[in-house]
C-alpha cells in the first residue's frame, strides 16, 4: 500500500498599513536587490520585472511606507545609482525578521502534525460526506453470520452505537476489535422518541440526550440532540410529529436508528 502524502503547514505574512494593500515577497527583493546593486534595473532584471514596473513598485512601496524608500543619483564622485534609504532598510529588515519568526513557528507546528495523534485528528476534521450525522468511534465488538456481521462501535465512554455490514465489507475493510472507524448516518433515517425507559423498539440503536436545537422547515423540522459523551446526533422529522411529541428544546429524547442504516468507513 502507497503511503499517505505527508500535510505540510504552509502559511503568508500580509505585512502593510491597515487597509492598503500588503507587501509581497517581490517586492521586497526587488528593495533587497536594489541595496546589493545599487542599480534597479539590475535589480528588475534579477526579479523577473521590468524597470517600468520595478520602479511602479518602488513607488507604491513609498505611498504604502509614507516616506521614501530608495534615491537616486547621477554621475558624480559614485558614479550614480539607486540606494535603499534608512527607511527602506529598514522595511526590508522588519520583513526578514517577521518571516525568520514565521518560519520557525511554522516548523513547530509541523513537528506537532507530524505526531500520529495530531495527524489523525486532522485527517478525521478533513472528512467531508453529505450525512449529516458523523461520528468516528472504536470497534469493540463483532459477531458474524453467514451473509451479515454486526459491529459494536464506542465513540467514547458513553456512547455507543451498531452497525450490520456484509461480510464482504467486514473483509474488505479488514475491520477487528480496535479498528477506528467512521459511522455515518443520514439524518432522515433517524427517528425520534421520548425518552422514556418503557419504549420498546426493533431498532438496535437508541441514543438519548437533550434537544440542543429545532430548526422548523415548511413541512420537516431538523431536531439536534446533544448526547452525554459531547456529540450531537441530528434527525429530520416531519412537523405534525414534532407537534405531536410535544418536543422542546431543553426537553430529554431518543434518536432511534437502525443498525443498517449506519454505514462504516475507514481512513484508507
Amino acid at each position: 500500500m502507497d503511503a499517505q502524502p505527508r500535510w505540510q503547514i504552509k502559511g503568508r505574512i500580509n505585512l502593510g498599513p491597515d487597509g492598503q494593500g500588503p507587501l509581497e515577497d517581490q517586492r521586497i527583493e526587488l528593495l533587497e536587490r536594489i541595496g546589493k546593486t545599487g542599480s534597479i534595473s539590475q535589480a528588475a532584471k534579477a526579479v523577473g520585472m521590468s524597470y517600468r514596473a520595478a520602479w511602479n513598485a518602488v513607488d507604491a512601496l513609498r505611498n504604502l511606507a509614507g516616506e521614501p524608500l530608495v534615491v537616486t543619483q547621477s554621475g558624480g564622485s559614485d558614479g550614480g545609482g539607486t540606494r535603499l534609504t534608512q527607511a527602506g532598510e529598514r522595511i526590508v529588515l522588519t520583513y526578514r525578521v517577521v518571516c525568520e519568526h514565521q518560519r520557525r513557528f511554522l516548523i513547530q507546528l509541523q513537528e506537532r502534525l507530524d505526531q500520529a495523534e495530531t495527524y489523525q485528528l486532522i485527517r478525521r476534521l478533513a472528512v467531508k460526506t453529505s450525512a449529516r450525522n458523523q461520528f468516528f468511534g472504536t470497534i469493540t465488538g463483532i459477531r458474524t453470520g453467514a451473509v451479515n456481521a454486526e459491529v459494536e462501535i464506542a465513540l467514547n465512554i458513553h456512547d455507543h452505537l451498531t452497525a450490520m455490514i456484509t461480510m464482504e465489507s467486514l473483509a474488505d475493510m479488514k475491520l477487528a476489535p480496535g479498528s477506528e472507524v467512521w459511522a455515518l448516518v443520514k439524518a432522515p433515517s433517524v427517528l425520534i422518541t421520548l425518552d422514556e425507559p418503557g419504549i420498546k423498539l426493533s431498532a438496535r440503536n437508541r441514543l438519548c440526550g437533550t434537544v440542543s436545537r429545532i430548526t422548523r422547515g415548511g413541512v420537516n423540522a431538523d431536531v439536534v440532540i446533544g448526547l452525554p459523551g459531547g456529540a450531537t446526533i441530528s434527525a429530520i422529522i416531519t412537523l405534525d410529529s414534532l407537534e405531536h411529541l410535544g418536543l422542546q428544546e431543553g426537553e430529554r429524547a431518543c434518536a432511534v436508528f437502525k443498525a443498517g442504516s449506519v454505514i462504516l468507513g475507514i481512513n484508507a
